[in-house]
């Protein structure tokens, strides 16, 4: 049999990375950003910026960071939005 451990699944939570992706598209595009500029001045690839903001993959918490301070917002303005069910 296998462990609670072993049956975990990967979390790929499409709703939520969905208004992530507005969120953050929005403040950027607010803040003047493009796309290659957000890359230039976070260190983030301008490809994963793009993925991210197709819902094509889960940013880390380290790659939020990046972006926020990059834009030199608060954290908590990337996450202001509303979960839905």
């Amino acid at each position: 049999m296998k462990s609670k451990r072993q049956e975990r699944q990967t979390i790929f939570d499409e709703k939520g990375l969905i208004a992530f992706a507005e969120q953050l598209k929005k403040i950027r595009k607010e803040q003047g950003f493009s796309q290659e500029k957000l890359s230039d001045k976070s260190g983030v690839s301008l490809s994963q910026i793009a993925r991210i903001e197709t819902i094509k993959i889960n940013p880390s918490l380290s790659t939020v960071f990046a972006l926020a301070r990059a834009m030199n917002i608060p954290l908590t303005d990337l996450f202001d939005f509303k979960l839905t069910k």
